[in-house]
């Protein structure tokens, strides 16, 4: 009974709750921090990039988490911040290689016969976009005479407007 009572065993015991205390707040810490990093980045994706921001959750019951369940909901969320990260490369450069291959329709629509961009391909909100197409139809066709065609996109005056190139 005398060792429970002790001073310094009820010393060591506060410094263990003091350190486990300071990387609670640490991981904490951390894991707000990376929480509005990935809020950032499926702001910045939206609505062109879907970004997984879920985070397996805990049970309802209020508890205080643990050290290892607080490192695995920062490393979750590390994990989501790189994926979201690469997907966000990826479409800019999705975007800015249909961007170019646009700059290349509208320079010479008769070398890229039948081809449609949307909107959405070059990162531009709302729907549309542009197509080349022939002139006056068949003869148009057989004659080489191309344009680019620019859709509104509006399903109620869809139809698409020559550019006179």
């Amino acid at each position: 009974m005398q060792e429970l009572l002790s001073r310094e065993g009820l010393g060591a015991e506060i410094a263990v709750g003091a350190d486990e205390r300071g990387a609670r707040a640490q991981l904490r810490a951390q894991v707000g921090r990376l929480e509005r990093e990935l809020a950032r980045l499926t702001a910045e994706g939206f609505p062109r990039v879907a970004v997984s921001y879920r985070v397996e959750g805990v049970p309802l019951a209020p508890r205080l988490l643990g050290l290892g369940e607080l490192e695995r909901i920062r490393d979750e969320l590390a994990d989501r911040i790189s994926e979201a990260r690469r997907s966000l490369v990826e479409q800019a450069g999705f975007e800015a290689r249909n961007r170019e291959l646009l700059r290349a329709l509208l320079e010479a629509p008769e070398e890229h016969r039948g081809l449609e961009i949307s909107r959405a391909d070059v990162g531009e909100p709302g729907c549309g976009g542009w197509q080349s197409a022939p002139r006056y139809g068949l003869l148009g066709m057989l004659m080489g005479w191309w344009r680019v065609k620019v859709s509104s996109g509006c399903p109620l005056g869809g139809r698409l407007a020559a550019v006179e190139q």
